[in-house]
């Protein structure tokens, strides 16, 4: 049996309060009115191009340049958002691009990575192989994906970010820190992409859910179709009219 995401209402009560707001202002929440088609493969380049250039900037700005996170021992970027920069500036019309995946992916993702090294209390920093470390990693992105697939957030580069707490001593020492990290750099990307892809294209295509096409009405039945008489027949058994019996009958050629 099919289950309903039960965000659909919120997203069509967003797409309500988006149509409300400027046209000018609307337009950079990827609201058209009506949803637009895949973009020519030069635009898609173009656009992707330049989005993917100034996203990973951003953060290598961000975190690489800030004293806030350097002082922390925050890495420059979180290798997993180079994929998603390929989703979310490249490939803005699938499900797998949008918004709600983008932020709740990585989110769960990153939180399942650090409960599982936390688990199996995996210390990167004085052995760089544990001998479980295996299995936490694997878990860890294994437990992700049923996350993400039953909470409908399946991004496929927050798979590494769920692996990353439990291979990378960088990252296992941020602890939970990490996902603080990870909300910041989705945030940053997304915002991007909202300047840089609605300039020709159109994102997101949804904020929450995917509103399903409403449903085809049924084809009015069809009347039955009521049995026509019987022809009256004016003829004998063989179909000869009566007027042509009399007639033979006057002239002699039918012996009675």
């Amino acid at each position: 049996m099919h289950i309903s995401d039960p965000l659909i209402p919120v997203e069509r009560r967003t797409q309500q309060l988006l149509s409300r707001l400027p046209t000018w202002f609307s337009r950079w929440l990827g609201y058209r009115g009506k949803k637009l088609g895949p973009s020519p493969t030069p635009i898609v380049c173009l656009w992707g191009f330049i989005g993917a250039f100034c996203g990973l900037s951003i953060l290598f700005a961000v975190f690489a340049h800030t004293d806030y996170f350097t002082s922390r021992l925050v890495p420059p970027i979180v290798a997993s958002f180079g994929a998603s920069a390929i989703l979310i500036y490249g490939a803005i019309d699938v499900p797998l691009a949008q918004p709600r995946s983008l932020i709740f992916g990585h989110f769960l993702s990153a939180l399942t990575g650090v409960i599982m090294a936390t688990i199996f209390d995996l210390n990167l920093e004085r052995n760089a192989k544990p001998s479980l470390q295996w299995l936490a990693a694997s878990l860890s992105t294994a437990i992700a994906l049923i996350v993400m697939h039953v909470t409908k957030t399946t991004h496929p580069p927050a798979g590494a970010t769920a692996l990353m707490p439990c291979v990378d001593p960088v990252i296992w020492a941020l602890r939970w820190y990490f996902l603080a990290v990870v909300l910041l750099s989705s945030t940053l990307v997304l915002v991007v992409a909202l300047l840089v892809n609605n300039i020709q294209r159109q994102y997101p295509k949804f904020w929450f859910a995917q509103v399903p096409p409403p449903a085809a009405s049924p084809p009015p039945a069809q009347k039955e179709k009521s049995a026509s008489p019987l022809p009256v027949s004016n003829g004998d058994a063989n179909g000869q009219p009566k007027e042509h019996i009399l007639s033979d009958l006057e002239a002699g050629a039918i012996r009675t």
